[in-house]
């Protein structure tokens, strides 16, 4: 946290740098280191062995020159340390000179306690440092060995997956190439079967062959017997016809006969009946003898027509028996013919076919015995190929086995870098553990030496020369160059005349924003810490009192106290979010003007308003029985951030009064009060805290007859005096220890008396112009500026409690 604090610190020019007469640095704020340990719970012991030191080392001859080396080589333990807390110096009532020697001393031995605290706090840095970068360096080589070892896995899971892969693949097509010669094999062996089936077949077909031969053979001589058997028949028809001929011949000759018989019968019964007229008697009987002897005749006619007839018709029967038992012989060696030749077409065909096939399947098998012989070939290139990639499979699995044995190597290591990872782990664990030990130390430190300068500490600075200020032939503003007053002394000038000056810090006109922030950076801090703090800046209009408190934000360089104050608020709690503190943090900016409060960061407020208060607003200053200070109606908002807060501050400064005078262009003509109040808790130590951070922007000290103001001018400028002679009546009232305090004199004063009376650490800048015309009000600033470093008030209190008040917080608190 100091590192993180320190940063920022710019480097002390020579002119910035003091010391005391011992030679020691009076850096008052510088944190305690760690490795001193707890201080809580142990007993005061007796002073004796520090005294001890102490007295040797300033028993050397040169003690300026000796301080720091004999410093350096005194040791301290925790009793002594808490001793050396515990112990208040001894005072006595009326000596003054005696109590001053007392205080130096004491001081003195803080010194060097806490030089040497801070040495024990740069070595244990230092320490953590080293042990930071051994950490982040040996997490780094594991994270690289983990980095390699990953990849190298990588890469041999990759080859391994290829191999396999590729092995997988290869068998397959092995087996797919074994199937198919298995399946070519079969083929030329089914072909090489079917080869003598078909041979034995076209055996067998040529003996059907010869029998079909041997048959149509034979069909001829049937068809040469049957053309025989046709001749026959056709000579045997051509009888018959020529029989058949002759006995139609016969027929027709006979019919001739019949008709010239009948036509003989016609004329003899023509004469007949002629010759019956004639003799009927004879006539009847030789009509009689006649028709007997026809009947006769044509009987016997008859009978030998009809019994010729019936011969030819018996021969005619016979015949055609014949010839058509004949032809269904013929018919039925027809029918034998055509089916063998049939037969023989088919067997023709079938020969045919089977040449064919025996053709075909001669050639598929010349092809086949090509394609056995192509896969034989590839069989054996894919063996040399899955030889080749079983000797490539066994290289890998031998680099696998030897990433392996790295891996396991590389594990071990890790392991072994882990184990000593975790031992730094630890040991940063312990220096973390001295670090909050001595964070603890340092507060208690801090506090004890800022309670034994006073509550009310005062730094003086002076603004650079300006081109409208007056020219003299001497400096009325000074710096002694003393070992004693160097960086806290000031000399004015007045009519000749020296007025001397000593204070906490003096800053000189080329002292830098950074270089002023430096010296209150331990106070801002001490808000985070749970204590109330308030910074406040006095002087005459022309000062630069606005410039020191707000300074310029829109340039880095020159940013005054109340928004570097705010980032180092902010940078701190992130610090300190890492040790289980939880912040929540509120805003508040009001001005008093004219005896009046005005709220700042009011929506309806705006820089033309004259408006005193907005309308329903009471604006009324409360004090509850812890010292805090509220106002009612005043805007509070919550506030995570530098940014929202840089916005907040444009805003009230949009708001704010100011005004033109003789003195000063832009001269604010009212007082500003910014407030922050920081609440937190910490869930591991189960505490809470609740601190305050008021940063007061006074209005400038002026007189009439220099300001030249008038009407509303006139108003303002007799307000804001009054209230700074309240102010002043307030510190000498307390700086005399009076038992009543004017604090209600003045809403500024009432505001302010927590700071002023209370618990509070408070700090007053005081600002002076080196303006020859303006020595007066300086000489008046630093005589008030003196007095206010003079008094003591009330110890502060910080304001922290534990568990199980935290519940009745955490409502307020309204943490997520």
């Amino acid at each position: 946290m100091m590192a993180s604090r320190n940063q920022n610190r710019a480097p002390r020019s020579p002119s910035s740098k003091r010391g005391d007469g011992d030679g020691v640095p009076l850096d008052k704020r510088r944190r305690v280191g760690a490795g001193v340990g707890k201080t809580a719970g142990s007993e005061r012991k007796p002073f004796g062995s520090v005294n001890k030191k102490l007295e040797a080392a300033a028993s050397s001859a040169d003690a300026s020159s000796k301080d720091a080396s004999e410093s350096s080589c005194i040791e301290f333990t925790k009793e002594e340390v808490e001793a050396l807390v515990n112990e208040k110096a001894k005072m006595k009532r009326f000596d003054l000179k005696g109590n001053l020697e007392a205080t130096t001393e004491l001081n003195s031995r803080l010194k060097l306690c806490l030089k040497w605290c801070q040495k024990r706090e740069e070595g244990h840095v230092e320490e953590e440092s080293k042990l930071r970068n051994d950490l982040e360096s040996y997490q780094k080589r594991c994270e690289d060995t983990e980095v390699e070892m990953r990849r190298v896995e990588e890469v041999s899971r990759t080859t391994i997956v290829e191999l396999t892969k590729e092995n997988a693949s290869l068998k397959e097509k092995l087996s797919k190439e074994e199937s198919e010669k298995l399946a070519a094999v079969e083929s030329y062996r089914k072909e090489h079967e079917a080869r003598i089936a078909l041979e034995t077949e076209k055996a067998s077909l040529s003996k059907e062959l010869e029998e079909a031969n041997k048959k149509v053979i034979y069909d001829q001589s049937l068809a040469s017997l049957d053309a025989v058997t046709n001749n026959n028949l056709k000579a045997y028809n051509e009888s018959l016809q020529q029989y058949s001929a002759k006995l139609h011949s016969d027929l027709v000759t006979t019919r001739n006969l019949l008709q010239r018989v009948e036509q003989e019968k016609a004329a003899v019964v023509e004469n007949l009946s002629t010759v019956r007229g004639h003799k009927q008697s004879l006539q009847e009987q030789l009509a009689i003898s006649r028709v007997s002897y026809l009947i006769t005749l044509d009987i016997n006619v008859f009978n030998k027509c009809q019994a010729s007839q019936d011969e030819a018709v018996n021969m005619k029967h016979s015949l055609v028996t014949e010839v058509k038992c004949l032809r269904g012989d013929l018919q039925q060696v027809r029918d034998d013919r055509d089916r063998q030749l049939a037969q023989v077409q088919d067997l023709n065909a079938e020969l045919l076919k089977y040449q064919e096939n025996t053709g075909k399947s001669q050639a598929e098998l010349d092809v086949l015995i090509s394609k056995a012989q192509l896969l034989e070939e590839t069989c054996s290139s894919h063996r040399k190929q899955i030889s080749l990639l079983e000797q490539k499979l066994t290289a890998a699995n031998e680099k696998s086995k030897t990433l392996d044995m790295t891996a396991a190597e590389a594990r071990t290591g890790f392991e072994e870098q882990r184990r000593i990872v975790s031992e730094l782990q630890e040991r940063l664990a312990d220096a973390e553990q001295q670090l909050l030990e001595g964070e603890k130390l340092r507060k208690k430190l801090h506090n004890t030496i800022l309670e034994l300068k006073g509550n009310i500490r005062v730094f003086c600075r002076v603004r650079p020369s300006l081109p409208d200020d007056a020219r003299a032939d001497t400096q009325v503003v000074t710096y002694p160059s003393s070992l004693e007053s160097l960086g806290r002394g000031i000399d004015v000038m007045q009519n000749g005349q020296k007025y001397p000056f000593t204070f906490d810090k003096v800053f000189s006109h080329d002292a830098s924003q950074q270089d002023v922030f430096v010296e209150i950076s331990q106070l801002v801090q001490s808000a985070l810490d749970g204590y109330k703090v308030c910074i406040f800046a006095y002087g005459q209009t022309g000062s630069g009192k606005t410039y020191t408190m707000m300074g310029r934000p829109e340039a880095p360089e020159l940013k005054g106290l109340i928004p570097r104050s705010l980032e180092q608020i902010f940078q701190a709690s992130q610090v300190l979010m890492s040790q289980g503190w939880k912040y929540k943090m509120q805003a508040s900016m009001l001005e008093i003007y004219n005896e009046t409060i005005r709220d700042l960061l009011s929506p309806n407020r705006s820089s033309s308003c004259e408006s005193s208060n907005a309308p329903g607003k009471q604006y009324n200053i409360k004090h509850d029985a812890n010292g805090n200070t509220h106002v009612t109606d005043l805007t509070v908002v919550d506030v995570s951030s530098i940014a929202e807060i840089s916005s907040l501050l444009r805003q009230a400064a949009q708001s704010r009064s100011v005004g033109k005078t003789q003195m000063n262009e832009q001269s604010s003509r009212s007082h500003f009060v910014f407030t922050l109040r920081i609440y937190g808790v910490n869930e591991g130590t189960e505490q809470q805290l609740q601190g305050v951070l008021n940063l007061i922007d006074l209005a400038g000290s002026e007189r009439l007859s220099r300001s030249g103001a008038t009407g509303d001018r006139l108003k303002e400028t007799q307000a804001i005096n009054k209230s700074l002679s309240c102010l002043a009546d307030v510190i000498f009232a307390l700086g005399k220890k009076e038992d009543h305090v004017p604090f209600r004199n003045s809403k500024l004063t009432y505001l302010l008396q927590p700071c002023l009376g209370g618990d509070s650490k408070t700090l007053m800048f005081v600002n002076v112009s080196p303006d020859p015309s303006s020595v007066g009000e300086s000489l008046c600033s630093l005589k008030f500026a003196a007095r206010v470093n003079a008094c003591e008030i009330g110890v502060p209190r910080r304001q922290m409690n534990l568990r199980p008040a935290i519940a009745a917080v955490d409502s307020r608190l309204s943490y997520g």
